[in-house]
């Protein structure tokens, strides 16, 4: 696991696939995605964590979790609608994999173990807001998966999208290995309107400036 700092209170936690996000106030930490399984011990090694908040169910950002909420106590946070899946109490429907983005699935996912089903302690949905970063809202922005969530902390300027975007080269991209693209790309022009500085996105180099008018 490597660790970025991206802007102050903020670092980005790297894995061989994928990435997570630790938000720091004081002594507590949120953790916003876990990665691929196998890391909790040292997440948890990076301090207090307060809580735990995925944006969406797929192995590669829930890996984690369930080790990591056993470690240290802290609750998890998801929406309703991933729950579920989450918890084990409903399968995780298959991705849709175009043609064009066939070769990377085919390389990327045997790397990505498969997540241990964790509780979810609290499920969110659209205009909760979080305790932490001067108020983190909660958006529901389906596409990636059906109950994707990015998480707003407007005091900041600061946007954590999971994979509803990613960048490439630089440059924001929309996420791949989605259940419905074209729901997905409604939530991405949503996002625009947030005005964020900083986009935190699931894969790829996060922007640190001029988040929008890149997105």
């Amino acid at each position: 696991m490597e660790i970025i700092d991206v802007v102050p209170n903020l670092r980005m936690l790297r894995f061989p696939v994928g990435q997570a996000y630790v938000w720091q106030e004081g002594d507590a930490l949120t953790v916003i995605d876990t990665g691929t399984a196998g890391y909790a011990e040292q997440i948890a090694a990076l301090g207090r964590i307060e809580r735990i908040v995925l944006t969406h169910f797929h192995d590669d950002h829930i890996g984690s979790a369930a080790e990591l909420r056993a470690l240290t106590d802290a609750p998890v946070y998801a929406h309703g609608l991933e729950a579920p899946v989450i918890r084990g109490d409903a399968p995780a429907p298959p991705p849709i994999v175009p043609p064009e983005e066939r070769e990377l699935y085919d390389r990327v996912t045997p790397g990505v173990p498969v997540a241990p089903h964790s509780p979810v302690d609290r499920e969110v949905d659209e205009g909760d807001v979080l305790d932490f970063g001067g108020g983190a809202r909660v958006l529901s922005i389906p596409g990636h998966t059906p109950g994707s969530i990015a998480l707003h902390l407007p005091d900041a300027g600061v946007l954590f999208t999971g994979d509803t975007v990613a960048t490439w080269e630089g440059a924001p991209i929309p996420g791949v290995f989605n259940l419905d693209r074209p729901l997905l790309l409604e939530s991405v022009r949503r996002l625009l309107d947030l005005g964020p500085d900083v986009l935190c996105v699931g894969h790829g180099d996060p922007l640190l400036t001029g988040g929008r008018a890149r997105l």
